[in-house]
């Protein structure tokens, strides 16, 4: 979920996929403003933060706030708690440039926090792919996909004993295909990384700390992006945001029982639709 602050600062939002889940993660990027419509880079910003958000209280209240690099490019999913709540991912797309401090470049960290110390704090910095957005953790805890949006791959991580390590990266399209959302599958045998820059979403199979790349692409809308699956593993729900042109825009319905997995319903919605969520309990089907 993204929203904007009064200076017009985004944030990515994630709470912990469980269903009595208590914490909510926040990444805030202090980086750029939004001027009129335009994105511009602030003059000497303060570091970007991560708020860590208790949610069994009401109204929630602020636990904590952290120094760690965030960014607003990418979808909503840059930040991912593990099922546990032990510990959350948090993704950097975009950096100051260091040869012009007027302009963005991208960048390649993922920052582990652990959730458990008090307070919350973060415990590691892995260097994943350039522009490194979207990220998903499996039910298990046991291994994450990040979507490095500037060089066409998904970083593939493990994750054992606290520690999280890049296994590898896989490659999916060309530098500019634009890796954005990666979603596992409920019962971690599948999963689908959006492309927004290409218009087409990957389909990769897992196989413990395996996978792989199945060469199969669905093709859905005008730049796939945000991406969900429900509960039952049956279906996933995809937002295309288009190209920005005032047109409506649409999100379709991917049939993940079909072998192999198509989209089988495509709704016009409003403009860019960027967030999309699915019912963590409730059977679907197409």
């Amino acid at each position: 979920m993204k929203f904007l602050k009064l200076a017009a600062l985004p944030l990515f939002l994630a709470v912990a996929s469980t269903a009595n889940a208590q914490i909510a993660v926040s990444a805030n990027d202090n980086k750029v403003v939004l001027d009129n419509g335009a994105v511009k880079v602030v003059p000497n910003p303060p570091p970007d933060t991560v708020s860590i958000i208790d949610l069994s209280s009401m109204p929630p209240k602020l636990v904590t706030e952290i120094q760690a690099p965030a960014s607003v490019v990418g979808p909503p999913g840059s930040v991912a708690v593990a099922p546990d709540e032990s510990y959350a991912l948090v993704a950097a797309a975009m950096k100051i440039d260091p040869a012009d401090p007027t302009k963005q470049a991208p960048d390649d960290k993922l920052s582990v926090i652990d959730l458990k110390s008090s307070p919350p704090k973060v415990v590691d910095t892995i260097t994943v792919g350039k522009g490194a957005a979207g990220v998903s953790i499996n039910r298990a805890g046991t291994l994450a996909l990040v979507a490095n949006r500037s060089e066409g791959t998904v970083s593939v991580l493990t994750i054992s004993g606290g520690k999280v390590t890049e296994k590898e990266k896989i490659k999916l399209g060309e530098a500019n295909s634009g890796p954005s959302q990666p979603v596992f599958t409920p019962d971690g045998t599948m999963a689908l990384v959006t492309r927004d820059n290409d218009h087409k979403i990957s389909v990769l199979s897992v196989q413990g700390d395996k996978v792989e790349y199945t060469k199969r692409d669905i093709n859905a809308g005008l730049r796939p992006y945000q991406i969900d699956v429900a509960g039952t593993g049956e279906v996933a729900v995809v937002a295309n945001i288009g190209i920005g042109q005032g047109d409506a825009d649409t999100i379709s319905l991917i049939d993940l029982k079909a072998k192999p997995p198509r989209v089988v319903n495509t709704v016009s919605v409003g403009q860019t639709p960027e967030g999309s969520r699915c019912r963590r309990t409730a059977a679907t089907s197409p």
